[in-house]
């Protein structure tokens, strides 16, 4: 099979020659990959989900079967360094360079309290000029041969409280304090448009997301997330399939999210990623035997001690172990369960393309 056929029959519940296979990196290990395998190495793009989309040349030389595509900053608003060396986005976050990552430095809407204050501010335009000039250019280069995700995760959870600051935003919640809801639609309907966009693009797949789950459980009680972000989501779906009703449609939300997994179901959803392996109660053969004639999984291999720590052994046989597990009957597209991290050895990377690829 190639690999568009294969992704389609994976995520179609058919059974494909082999699962498969979506990776991300940070630029860090893209940097290294490329001068292990004697490759260029290309910058990663100025996007929100930038690992999600950058390095594609490399990852398809390596193997993948998936790309993902995903809008960009555009041309009129571009990041910028401040004079003190931080970073401010087109959204008004700044951050502080702490080497591998940044982190937030102030929160732009952190003494918001009225609807007023949402109104006022000077959010994105989704329809900014270049904001889809990378898309377009990946699509034509990539949609042929390969399966291509259209991205849009961080949504009006994580993107409300990169905006507020997270305690703000959670006990806000508690107190449904005013502006909490024109703040969260206006990020809804902004991620609507880039999505349908994607959509109207040719993606495969649009992958949706924000973080509900922790290492433990639920960051929220799972009745206040029915209460405000499931109809959110619902209404997302539904806008997205106006404009293609059987656009597959992927949700991310790290840690251990077991409470909500049927009602992302009931609201629709094709995929879940990304079966965060540690995470409590997300155990594959549960998952796989419980949910899996609706759903699709997606990623299952372990970022946090596996894929780091493991020997190449230890991962192929893990590897195999999760097709053998969550690729019964298709349904499974085999990825890390987050962006490979720098502290990956290269062999062990390899190792992982090993096994996805020859299972």
């Amino acid at each position: 099979m190639e690999s568009k056929e294969r992704t389609l029959a994976a995520i179609n519940h058919r059974q494909p020659d082999r699962p498969p296979v979506y990776v991300s990196l940070t630029p860090q290990v893209a940097e290294k990959l490329s001068e292990a395998l004697h490759l260029p190495y290309e910058e990663p793009f100025d996007a929100m989900e930038s690992a999600r989309m950058s390095h594609m040349g490399l990852l398809t030389s390596m193997g993948v079967d998936i790309i993902a595509i995903a809008p960009t900053v555009p041309t009129n608003a571009p990041t910028i360094t401040l004079p003190d060396g931080r970073i401010k986005n087109e959204w008004g976050m700044i951050f502080r360079n702490v080497g591998i990552y940044t982190e937030f430095a102030e929160y732009p809407l952190a003494n918001a309290s009225s609807e007023k204050d949402i109104l006022e501010y000077p959010f994105p335009d989704p329809n900014a000029p270049g904001r889809y000039d990378q898309a377009v250019k990946m699509m034509e280069c990539y949609a042929e041969k390969f399966a291509v995700i259209g991205d849009v995760e961080t949504m009006f959870f994580e993107m409300s409280w990169y905006l507020t600051g997270m305690e703000k935003f959670l006990m806000d919640l508690m107190m449904e304090t005013e502006y909490q809801a024109h703040l969260m639609d206006k990020i809804m309907n902004y991620i609507i448009v880039a999505g349908k966009k994607l959509i109207e693009m040719g993606v495969d797949i649009l992958w949706c997301g924000d973080d509900f789950g922790t290492q433990g459980g639920m960051i929220m009680d799972p009745e206040t997330w029915r209460k405000i972000f499931k109809p959110r989501i619902k209404y997302m779906f539904e806008e997205f399939r106006k404009v293609r009703p059987d656009i597959k449609i992927a949700w991310h939300s790290c840690g251990s999210i077991l409470p909500i997994i049927p009602d992302f179901i009931e609201v629709g959803l094709d995929i879940l990623n990304p079966i965060q392996p540690l995470a409590q109660g997300m155990d594959p053969v549960f998952l796989k035997k419980t949910y899996g004639k609706d759903l699709v999984f997606f990623g299952g291999i372990d970022v946090q001690h596996l894929l780091p720590f493991g020997t190449p052994q230890m991962i192929r046989d893990e590897v195999r172990r999760r097709i053998d597990i969550l690729g019964k009957e298709g349904g499974y597209i085999i990825a890390p369960a987050h962006n490979i991290q720098p502290d990956t050895p290269v062999e062990n990377i390899m190792a992982f393309f090993d096994a996805a690829i020859n299972p």
